[in-house]
């Protein structure tokens, strides 16, 4: 039976591991909001099925789908993909499902329940309500049978990338937000992040990049492939939006040391060519008060540091851009023992917000104990 502890991950001996760390499985949702996802979510459920059968092929992937989508998921979803009927907001799983975290002496896993508000509540958020959401861990914590933290800090994994062994990387625009926690400070909240996610120490990068709407989450900046090395999204020219921000993280993350005292390599990603909302793409959603407008000619943050990261299979946005193959020939350097696997249509999850890192929440495995 899942319990709800009082106590934290920390002084219970837990760890959020590296995204590169063996996965148990995948967490996923089901796009249908026809405010976020036009023309009912259908093409975006296309795209689901091609990503959810790609991590398929690596680990077990579960996708939360509403009463009314569940007998269409099923049917859209290859038989390997588990279906299970979820009530929810909306379909990002990597921000409002839990955070697994892991026991090295004992081989246990956990789950870290952190506060979810979809990502600014009444201050900026991007669709309400959204309760529905913050209720996902719970769930998905007791269908696996795992002990639950409540954590009294309201993040999301998008905004959070661990190495594994005590290092986290995150930016103060999301994090120390207004409309996140603010009001604690940042010593509060490292302290935090400390006591829920093991941090033992924290990398703050100053901001995350330019149209993103999460408040500039990490995961389309930068990213731990391995301890001690950083994927960074990456541009050369001066008079690109993003540029000051990714020379500003270089600098960051080229003068920190991890938990353990090593200097950071950092690899540089070239970035797809900027992205913005066609008419036609814009006229496909519902218009509904307490969401976010996406209107025509509204900028995009699209990155191939969104990617997923499975245990035999990394999967990559593609936009139909030059840099598409540099970054699966990047990627592919960087993650040798794994097959890299493009996703074309992933603009669609890029309309919705974000892209495949953000739909897919890891399961990870229990440690092996020697």
């Amino acid at each position: 039976m899942a319990r709800l502890l009082m106590s934290t991950p920390r002084q219970d001996g837990f760890r959020l591991p590296g995204e590169f760390e063996l996965k148990r499985g995948c967490w996923m949702g089901w796009p249908e909001r026809p405010d976020v996802w036009r023309n009912g979510g259908k093409p975006a459920q296309r795209v689901w099925v091609e990503i959810a059968s790609a991590i398929a092929a690596s680990e077990p992937v579960t996708v939360c789908a509403s009463a009314a989508q569940y007998a269409n998921a099923r049917r859209l979803l290859p038989p390997s993909v588990r279906v299970v009927e979820m009530t929810t907001d909306d379909a990002w799983f990597r921000d409002s499902g839990p955070a697994f975290v892991v026991n090295d002496a004992s081989g246990e896993v956990r789950g870290v329940d952190l506060e979810f508000n979809a990502y600014g509540g009444l201050d900026g958020g991007l669709y309400f309500p959204w309760a529905n959401d913050d209720r996902i861990a719970q769930k998905v914590l007791e269908i696996e049978g795992l002990d639950r933290y409540r954590a009294p800090l309201i993040a999301e994994l998008g905004g959070i990338q661990s190495d594994g062994q005590g290092t986290l990387l995150t930016t103060e625009q999301c994090l120390l937000n207004a409309n996140r926690n603010g009001h604690l400070g940042k010593e509060e909240v490292t302290r935090r992040l400390s006591d829920y996610l093991g941090a033992e120490r924290v990398i703050w990068l100053p901001r995350g990049c330019k149209f993103d709407e999460t408040d500039g989450h990490i995961d389309d900046l930068a990213c731990f492939v391995r301890p001690g090395e950083v994927v960074l999204q990456w541009t050369d020219d001066r008079d690109d939006p993003q540029w000051e921000i990714y020379q500003e993280a270089y600098e960051v993350l080229r003068s920190s040391r991890d938990a353990r005292g090593r200097e950071l390599t950092v690899h540089k990603l070239p970035q797809p060519r900027a992205l913005e909302w066609t008419a036609e793409e814009a006229e496909g959603l519902d218009h509904i008060e307490g969401t976010h407008p996406r209107l025509a000619g509204t900028r995009i943050c699209a990155s191939y540091i969104n990617y997923y990261a499975g245990n035999s299979a990394i999967v990559v946005p593609q936009f139909g851009d030059p840099n598409d193959r540099v970054a699966l020939a990047t990627l592919a350097e960087l993650f040798p023992r794994q097959r890299v696997v493009g996703i074309e249509g992933s603009r669609e999850i890029l309309l919705g917000g974000g892209n495949i890192a953000c739909i897919t929440m890891p399961q990870y495995a229990a440690p092996r104990r020697d």
